[in-house]
């Protein structure tokens, strides 16, 4: 179905004619009449007949190049056919560590190690996929929260900014408490029951304003329920040129912080040491707290003045090269 966003424009469409016809035409000397016996030596050529006739072809392409400027301005638009949406009812925002220790490589994608921050885009990739009638939003942390996507049906815009964000971009250290702040201050107006965060991390609250145990507190006086998910592999033996030598890539990871947060606000912690972990873990979140409602229609709109308006730029190039080729002749 076509629709007309700005009708009223289309009242735009005469304005050439109304100044034609308005305006006083340009005032002519009237001299006195000669006569020559010779006047068919005056009469035009054919190709100065030719060239009238040309003028008048390029009114007509201005005149269509007008009313495809005045159609692209009223803002024309496809309405697709109507979808059927299960709106589920619940908020959810999903705050993801930027943080340069997040650059560990302990997870294996297809056999493949990679950094962690590596892994988590690519399981909470299919998370979001699948949250089909959520309303998401997305954080950014490091040393301080940004707010990457505001409370949005657009799952594919969030999952599309995740998969661009890269380590550092919000800074070295971690602040976890400003993560949360920011999470329930995106939520706190909202009008849904269920509201939740979740909240992925590798390490210790290290910058920020605001302590995480303080900011959980707030959250849960609000009725913001938190998720937490501490990422990074258990401690293990690496063969050096010394002998084996005992690492553990999660030694910064705080778990009794994060345990706490999800405690206070009636969530859950969660340990993912490997991608398998993740996915057991989202697939664990995708059951969670589900909240049916009724199904919302909804029509995708598909934009369509670029077309009259590419025309009609096209036709004024061509207006514009004529009457130069016209002049130089």
């Amino acid at each position: 179905m076509l629709q007309v966003e700005w009708p009223w424009v289309l009242m735009l469409l005469p304005l050439p004619l109304a100044v034609y016809f308005g305006l006083p035409a340009r005032s002519s000397n009237h001299e006195a009449a000669l006569r020559v016996p010779f006047i068919d030596d005056f009469k035009l050529s054919q190709s100065e007949s030719r060239r009238s006739i040309n003028i008048r072809w390029i009114r007509w392409l201005g005149m269509l190049a007008w009313c495809l400027a005045v159609v692209a301005a009223s803002r024309p638009q496809w309405l697709g056919d109507p979808l059927s949406i299960n709106i589920s009812g619940r908020d959810m925002m999903i705050a993801v560590d930027l943080s340069d220790s997040m650059r560990t490589t302990d997870f294996k994608i297809n056999g493949k190690l990679v950094d962690r921050l590596t892994a988590t885009k690519s399981v909470a990739a299919k998370f979001i996929q699948n949250r089909k009638g959520d309303r998401l939003g997305l954080i950014l942390f490091g040393s301080q929260a940004y707010l990457q996507t505001p409370l949005t049906f657009d799952t594919s815009t969030i999952e599309q900014l995740l998969l661009e964000s890269a380590i550092g971009l919000a800074g070295e250290r971690t602040a976890i408490g400003d993560a949360i702040g920011l999470a329930l201050k995106r939520l706190i107006d909202s009008d849904r029951d269920n509201k939740v965060l979740v909240l992925i991390t590798d390490g210790a609250n290290t910058a920020g304003e605001v302590t995480p145990i303080k900011a959980a507190q707030l959250a849960a006086e609000r009725g913001l329920k938190i998720y937490t998910i501490g990422i990074g592999a258990d401690a293990q033996l690496r063969a050096t040129w010394f002998g084996l030598r005992k690492i553990d890539p999660s030694s910064q990871l705080d778990e009794k912080m994060l345990r706490d947060i999800a405690d206070l606000t009636g969530g859950r912690y969660f340990r993912a040491r490997e991608t398998e972990d993740l996915e057991n873990i989202y697939a664990l979140l995708d059951q969670l707290e589900p909240v049916s409602s009724e199904a919302q229609l909804l029509r995708p709109i598909s934009a369509l003045f670029f077309w009259p308006l590419a025309m009609a730029l096209g036709l004024a190039a061509f207006i514009c090269l004529y009457r130069t080729r016209a002049v130089l002749v």
